[in-house]
């Protein structure tokens, strides 16, 4: 009896990670890299809260939907709004500055009319500035 290639059924891939992460991981990537923590001092900055192993999958974008305790933790470490991380985790609408109350933007110096691209590029820019050592 021989084996026919017919008979083998073809082995499915696995369903490879997409070159761009979701908008979670870029922005947890670019807060961290704008603070100038490494993943580990991520991990030790939430008391091992949260690993470095999660969160370097957060930021992969392999994670995209983390527990509200992880966000609140990672809020805290980066001094962001929680409710910022929240909604960009996908468990908040975006606030239209309904109620009286402007919405809340992950950077302190951000102008109200910043879209979300020219938001993340600037926090892009002040990691760049950060990294550059300054001259002596």
């Amino acid at each position: 009896m021989t084996a026919r290639a017919s008979n083998k059924r073809p082995r499915r891939k696995r369903a490879e990670f997409q070159a761009e992460p979701n908008e979670l991981g870029v922005v947890l990537s670019d807060l961290r890299k704008a603070k100038g923590f490494s993943l580990r001092e991520v991990e030790e900055a939430t008391d091992k809260a949260v690993s470095n192993a999660y969160l370097s999958q957060l930021e992969n974008g392999r994670i995209q939907k983390p527990s509200p305790n992880v966000l609140h933790s990672l809020a805290t470490v980066y001094a962001v709004p929680y409710e910022t991380l929240m909604e960009k985790a996908g468990y908040l609408l975006p606030s239209d500055g309904q109620e009286g109350e402007p919405r809340r933007r992950l950077a302190a110096f951000a102008i109200d009319d910043l879209t979300a691209e020219e938001e993340e590029e600037l926090l892009k820019y002040l990691a760049f500035l950060r990294t550059r050592k300054p001259s002596t």
